[in-house]
């Protein structure tokens, strides 16, 4: 899954790949026509496990477009390739603070809407949201979104007197000592202490970040492990009793209780000191060969029932309201999922702070991972 940053190799899903074992990548492009003269390519960049396979293959099908699908496991990986301009990508799905790097350095090309009809049917507050890093709505389109919460296990809090946590502060009980899983990023510690002090996940205040760099050396002795995807294995397994995850993981873990008959139950929460309300959206690099075959796309992307294969597939929420109107009831009701919007009070958006403020965040990090 996109947050889960897994290493995955690039996969060949286009009919272009099968024979005889080979064919084109974004690194070694041809152009390809169709009869009217027009482009059948199309480069896409995307995440890991980020798409349902039979969506593409029902795009080239539809459309005649050849889809040819690279992947990058993280922001940080795919910025220098798009910025460098060796390889050409027609369309890519950064993050939030990533989009607004990009735009900041003249990376994006804008999108004609006239291009993208079923742009209609995302949900305007998710239009909003976008304003934090695309601040005229010109260059990106929402694709998937999610939150940062606690997984914590029911069971194993009762057995060590521990209350369920509601806020961030609670993974600094030294009850949890050796029971709580952090993530090994820098931003999203970094949010979990600064939120848990009141201030800002974007805050760019030296005080501020030394304060929250003491507070994730003195959590440090409670931390069983900084992991990334390994936070849902290991909570399912019973291995601690807390740990910070993303919310897209929430379907895998609670269909994984169910099918396994565990005798705990394992439950999520946002903490009321606000969290990381985060967005992935689809975008156009500048030097796109292919702009109407990426637009061509992201409406595709767009239609309600695509988007909801999409949702079933990698299971982080829809910002389409199409699609979530044909959701079954009990899923629109998973305020683990979809969280009534009361429950994102003092949430933000990561944005990007400038690479010397990034240096700086990542000079703190070393000191709490070494302390």
């Amino acid at each position: 899954m996109r947050k889960r940053m897994i290493a995955l190799s690039i996969v060949a899903v286009t009919a272009a790949f099968a024979l005889g074992g080979c064919g084109k990548t974004a690194s070694s492009q041809e152009s390809g026509s169709g009869a009217d003269g027009g482009s059948r390519e199309l480069y896409v960049y995307n995440w890991g496990e980020y798409i349902d396979e039979d969506v593409i293959t029902q795009f080239e099908e539809e459309t005649g477009i050849s889809v040819v699908y690279d992947l990058f496991e993280t922001n940080e990986e795919m910025y220098p390739i798009i910025e460098a301009g060796a390889v050409t990508y027609d369309v890519v799905c950064p993050s939030d603070y990533m989009i607004q790097k990009m735009l900041e350095n003249d990376l994006l090309a804008e999108i004609n809407f006239d291009n993208i009809p079923n742009v209609e049917q995302i949900d305007p507050d998710y239009i909003q949201m976008s304003r934090a890093f695309d601040p005229e709505n010109k260059y990106s389109v929402p694709y998937c979104w999610g939150t940062v919460g606690i997984l914590y296990n029911t069971k194993r809090l009762e057995e060590l007197g521990v209350e369920p946590p509601t806020r961030w502060a609670d993974l600094w009980d030294e009850r949890l000592s050796g029971e709580i899983l952090m993530q090994d990023s820098v931003r999203d510690a970094f949010m979990v202490a600064l939120k848990k002090d009141g201030h800002s996940m974007n805050t760019a205040d030296e005080a501020e970040l030394q304060q929250a760099k003491q507070a994730l050396i003195d959590q440090k002795p409670l931390v069983q492990a900084y992991v990334i995807d390994q936070v849902r294995d290991k909570m399912i397994g019973g291995e601690a009793a807390v740990g910070v995850i993303y919310s897209g993981e929430m379907l895998y873990v609670q269909e994984e209780v169910a099918d396994l008959g565990l005798d705990y139950t394992l439950e999520y929460v946002l903490p009321e000191e606000g969290t990381n309300l985060w967005l992935d959206s689809w975008v156009i690099p500048k030097n796109a060969a292919n702009k109407e075959n990426a637009e061509k796309w992201i409406d595709f992307l767009c239609r309600p029932e695509i988007a909801k294969a999409n949702f079933e597939y990698i299971t982080y929420p829809t910002p389409n309201k199409g699609a979530f109107e044909l959701l079954d009831e009990e899923l629109q009701n998973n305020k683990a999922v979809f969280p009534d919007k009361d429950k994102l009070v003092n949430s933000e958006v990561f944005s990007y702070l400038g690479d010397e403020t990034d240096a700086v965040y990542n000079n703190l990090w070393k000191e709490v991972k070494s302390n």
